[in-house]
């Protein structure tokens, strides 16, 4: 590992114009990071890396970086580019090890995160250096959200998870595990005991339906449920996932590692409009999954499910157009089906709340600070934006930090500062 780090970042060209840097969501100074780890800095590569990021570490494993950073290195262009997630995840993970400071929080200044998902987190860190008294109510009883209950452990290592959580600790940051926002502690109660501002973030853990025959039968299962913990679920010999996304991907590898011996993805759609990261579908299929193309589930019952093939072309709007070819109705038999078709937000907070307001599919609605419509409260990650990459989620909780930070200041303290 540290060999290919070493030889990796000896083949960066230092560009004066690094393209790497423009296609990283939160700009990381790849060339400045490379540059300092060759000159034996790599404390101060860590720190550049956290302070730009503090989920650096994560991003490191689950970043789609082929399209990002990497998929944007000029050294792609007529060979390979530099592989920065594995120098990115060695500096981190050097640097997470150090010794975390505990930092001068004012008690005057208490922010209140609701969940510790990718957005919470970033909050989280950035935040309680600048001074805020920070709390984290999580609703499980484990730091993550998503990153915790969402991604296999062959994907993330929740160990890395842990050494957030006491780093995070040591800082000073407070966190109130199994606590739920909404039906019992409320926002008014948070507001009543002295927290300046609110953030939510509780991410997307909804699971969407497919509006099917036999959809609550027995053998049949949502992905976002079975990933929380895969240890709970029986799921015999066949496994069919309906669903064409990296959800369904860690679905089906997570099942083959846990004993299934066939897991079929169906997928409506084509191979080329796979939702999911071609990196994943070709590990899918390392792992032995296999695939049923341009194929809709019509109906599940007690043995299995029946499906249709499809046809599939474009719009004058270059939309997709599904039609169903008659006649083509088969049965497939399996022991257990999931269905992996998205999430969306749940409503604790929201129906609880007066003042926040919510789109069509129940996303909170903020402003392009991360001011939601009720006031002192703000939010970003996925129960904003829907299902989106770690990275994203840090990009706009970095602008949600500044916009909190100038709310609190300009709010209660401008006076003090000016007397």
């Amino acid at each position: 590992m540290a060999k290919h780090v070493i030889e990796e970042a000896k083949r960066c060209l230092g560009c004066k114009k690094p393209r790497c840097v423009e296609g990283c969501p939160v700009s990381t100074p790849i060339p400045q990071v490379i540059d300092m780890l060759l000159h034996g800095k790599i404390r101060e590569a860590g720190e550049v890396l956290f302070n730009n990021n503090p989920l650096s570490i994560i991003c490191a494993m689950v970043c789609p970086h082929e399209f990002q950073c990497e998929g944007h290195c000029i050294l792609g262009n007529k060979g390979m580019p530099i592989h920065f997630s594995s120098i990115e995840h060695y500096i981190s993970d050097y640097f997470l090890n150090l010794e975390a400071e505990r930092q001068v929080t004012d008690p005057n200044k208490k922010v209140a995160l609701i969940g510790s998902g990718p957005a919470g987190l970033t909050l989280a860190f950035i935040l309680v250096q600048r001074g805020y008294d920070i709390t984290i109510f999580e609703a499980y009883e484990k730091i993550g959200g998503i990153l915790q209950f969402g991604i296999p452990d062959f994907r993330l290592p929740k160990p890395f998870l842990d050494r957030i959580q006491k780093k995070l600790l040591k800082m000073g940051v407070k966190i109130r595990p199994n606590t739920l926002i909404g039906p019992n502690l409320t926002i008014d109660d948070l507001k009543r005991d002295g927290y300046k501002a609110i953030f939510i973030g509780t991410g997307v853990w909804k699971p969407n339906k497919l509006n099917i025959p036999g959809e609550s039968l027995g053998h049949v299962h949502f992905a976002i449920d079975y990933l929380k913990k895969p240890e709970a679920y029986n799921l015999g010999e066949t496994l069919y996932v309906i669903g064409a996304g990296n959800v369904a991907m860690d679905v089906a590898r997570t099942a083959l590692r846990r004993g299934v011996q066939e897991a079929i993805v169906v997928n409506r759609l084509g191979e080329k409009e796979m939702t999911a990261r071609p990196y994943e579908v070709e590990y899918a299929r390392l792992d032995g999954v296999q695939f049923l193309f341009n194929t809709s589930p019509k109906k599940i019952v007690d043995d299995g499910l029946i499906c249709c093939s499809n046809e599939t072309s474009r719009d004058e709007e270059d939309r997709i157009v599904i039609k169903e070819i008659e006649g083509t109705e088969t049965f497939y038999r399996a022991d257990s089906v999931i269905v992996s078709i998205s999430q969306g937000p749940r409503n604790n907070i929201v129906a609880n709340t007066e003042g926040i307001n919510t789109g069509v599919s129940g996303l909170v609605k903020v402003d392009s600070h991360g001011q939601t419509t009720l006031e002192g409260v703000f939010s970003s990650g996925d129960v904003v934006t829907g299902g989106k990459t770690v990275v994203e989620a840090v990009k706009y909780s970095k602008i949600v930090a500044d916009s909190i930070d100038e709310y609190i200041q300009s709010k209660y303290f401008s006076n003090r500062e000016e007397q």
